[in-house]
């Protein structure tokens, strides 16, 4: 049996950041199928439902009610999609879970590891959820789409 070939190291490549721990695979590069990054921390200040005693807690919420969405996609981006979640600070540390939505925890600004995710899906669409003003401005740059929170269940 042989082993997997390396990911190539051209600049459109993950780097491991973009990996979780463990056995799982890195964000597709999948073209055909759209990716839908989540701003964690954006979408859950979004609703004002106590997240800042709790912040883990309330990632762990918005992971799980992401579950439907890879194989219902959005309103106006039917399935199968990929999602990744972006999530940073104390909420770094939640947990893959054992659906579908992809974790990935951001080593420092989830902004920055946002703009990086949607530079390295080149040839892919890419939607990201968010309401943060320089964010949209960023990743709109790099010819992704944008959604408001309410695009996804909180």
């Amino acid at each position: 049996m042989s082993s997997p070939e390396p990911a190539p190291s051209s600049a459109g490549s993950l780097t491991p950041e973009f990996q979780e721990p463990g056995e799982r695979e890195p964000i597709s590069r999948e073209i055909g199928v759209p990716l839908i990054v989540v701003d964690g921390a954006n979408v859950v200040g979004s609703v004002p439902d106590g997240w800042w005693r709790d912040r883990a807690g309330a990632a762990v919420r918005l992971r799980d009610s992401l579950a439907t969405v890879p194989a219902a996609g959005l309103a106006d981006l039917p399935g199968p999609v990929e999602v990744a979640l972006v999530v940073e600070g104390r909420a770094r540390d939640i947990p893959a879970g054992p659906g579908p939505v992809r974790v990935v925890r951001a080593a420092g600004s989830g902004d920055d590891t946002i703009v990086e995710l949607a530079a390295a899906a080149s040839g892919r669409r890419v939607v990201v959820v968010t309401a943060d003003r320089g964010l949209r401005q960023r990743v709109t740059a790099l010819g992704a789409e944008v959604r408001g929170p309410s695009a996804v269940p909180r």
